[in-house]
Formats: C-alpha cells, sequence, structure tokens
C-alpha cells in the first residue's frame, strides 16, 4: 500500500481536477490553487485542501504538480512563491516549447527545485485509469522517488535526462493525433458532400483511422528500422504512387469547395520527394523535405 503523503495541484481545469481526484482516491493529502478560486469547489468537496496563495500551495507539499495552460503561468504563479521552492519537486505537465521547458528546468534549479517534465498522452476522463500513461524526462533519481505517487495518474514511461524529451514526444504524439482528428473531418466534409451524414461516414473512417497501425507494422517488421538506416524500399507504396492520390484528394476537395490547407499540405510533401528524384523510393521518403525544408 502507498505511504500517504502531501501533493499539491495548480491548475485546476479539467485534467488537474482528474488529477485531484485521483490522488485523493490513492488517499494522499492534496492541497490546490487555482487563479479562479470557484473550479477548486468540486475537488475541495471531495476533499482536496484549498490554498489562499501560490505560495501557500508550494509550501503545503514537497510535490508539486503543475496543470496549466503552458509555460508562462508557470512563472507567473510562482513568481511570488520562489522563496517557497528549495528542496521540493516540480512536476510540470503543462504543453509548451522543447525550448522554454529546458529553460524552465534551470529556472527551478536556480531556485533549488527539482524539475520532472510531464506529458499526459490521455484525455482527463482517463486519467487514471488503466490506459493512462504520461511520459518523462529529467533526474531519473527524482523520478523513482515520486514514482509511488505518480503512478497513480497513468503508467511513468522515462525518456531520458534532458528535460525536454518528454515535452518533444507531447509534441510527437499531439502531432499525429491533431492531424488525424484534421483528415477526419475533412473526409467528413468530402462524404458530406455526396449526402452522406456524419453518423454515416464517421464509423467508416474510424476504422480506417484504427487500422493505421496495422498496416505499418505489416510493412514493416520493425518499424522505423529502414528510416534509422535511411532505406526507404519502394516495392510497395512508392512517392509517385503515394503523391498521385495526393493530387486526386487535392482536386476532389477543390471541385467541392472545401478548405484544400490540409490536402495541399500533404501533396507538397509528395512533389517535393519526386523534384528530388525519389519517385520510386518508399512513401517514407518524404521525411528528407521534412527534415530540410526549403
Amino acid at each position: 500500500m502507498t505511504a500517504t503523503v502531501a501533493v499539491t495541484v495548480i491548475g485546476l481545469g479539467p485534467m488537474g481536477q482528474a488529477m485531484t481526484r485521483t490522488l485523493l482516491t490513492a488517499g494522499h493529502h492534496v492541497t490546490v490553487w487555482n487563479r479562479t478560486a470557484g473550479r477548486a469547489a468540486g475537488v475541495v468537496a471531495d476533499g482536496a485542501a484549498l490554498a489562499a496563495t501560490p505560495a501557500e500551495a508550494v509550501e503545503a507539499s514537497d510535490l508539486v504538480i503543475l496543470s496549466l495552460t503552458d509555460y508562462a503561468a508557470m512563472y507567473d504563479i510562482l513568481g511570488s512563491a520562489t522563496g517557497s521552492l528549495a528542496g521540493r519537486t516540480l512536476v510540470n505537465l503543462s504543453s509548451d516549447t522543447p525550448e522554454r521547458t529546458r529553460e524552465a528546468a534551470a529556472w527551478a534549479a536556480g531556485h533549488g527545485a527539482a524539475f520532472l517534465t510531464g506529458g499526459v498522452m490521455v484525455p482527463a476522463p482517463m486519467v487514471g485509469t488503466a490506459a493512462a500513461h504520461v511520459y518523462y524526462s529529467g533526474s531519473r533519481q527524482v523520478l523513482e522517488s515520486r514514482s509511488a505517487v505518480l503512478t497513480p495518474l497513468g503508467t511513468p514511461k522515462y525518456l531520458g535526462e534532458d528535460p525536454s524529451l518528454a515535452q518533444m514526444m507531447y509534441q510527437a504524439q499531439l502531432t499525429v493525433f491533431l492531424t488525424t482528428l484534421s483528415a477526419l473531418m475533412h473526409a467528413t466534409a468530402m462524404l458530406g458532400s455526396a449526402g452522406m451524414k456524419a453518423a454515416e461516414a464517421l464509423p467508416e473512417l474510424l476504422s480506417s483511422a484504427d487500422a493505421i497501425g496495422a498496416i505499418l507494422r505489416a510493412g514493416e517488421e520493425n518499424p522505423g528500422a529502414a528510416l534509422d538506416a535511411g532505406e526507404h524500399p519502394g516495392d510497395l507504396s512508392t512517392v509517385t504512387m503515394m503523391g498521385a492520390t495526393a493530387d486526386h484528394i487535392v482536386e476532389t476537395s477543390t471541385a467541392l469547395g472545401l478548405d484544400p490547407a490540409l490536402p495541399l499540405a500533404v501533396r507538397a510533401h509528395y512533389r517535393r520527394a519526386i523534384e528530388d528524384g525519389h519517385g520510386g523510393d518508399n512513401w517514407t521518403r518524404i521525411i528528407d523535405g521534412i527534415r530540410e525544408p526549403r
């Protein structure tokens, strides 16, 4: 059984509230603070203690979890509490750029605090479930010392000492997620132009989205190994073939009067690879243009 400890959660949007409730369920003493104090009412009713100031919130626990809009919010909120940070661990689960994450880790260290970057890879309703996992980077020793408290939020996945790594993985995962969402809405709009309701279209489209992972794994025993080796064997889906499909999607979208921004961006990747003489290579060759844009 995990020992009861004191934990502070700063930021009570849906994610912060979900984490607070998960920590309370695990039996911990949770202190919370939020700019809009009214948002704390629900978790306070569930057993959390509401701090009057950020400094009071920090001083209530050795472990402080931040669930904020960005890293600028951390500075705004903790700027008045820097004198209380020494000896504590800040776990920042907010989204921002990798460079700002490194700067924040240095800022925390300058005030005597340990710093872990975290990326929660599930929506708020799934926090604390078996499906939840959280990427972390920073000191492995610090993570291990706090893992008993953090694990109930989601299985910890450690990436390395560089504090930006978890942020980078979070951004990479969200790149796939957000692009997929836009693609699903674009495809739904396409089918809607032919009179198909979203309730009919989305189940079919979601089945395709679900199958992408299996399709890519079937094409390569160890996904990514060929990329690491700089190999792009064009025995299946070539750049030219995929590029022709991208052309057709742009033409269809334009004819239907849809916003062509997404299909144009996709087509540009294939056209660049073809212009560079890689039309016969596997579609993965488009990574060259992504890595070195003109």
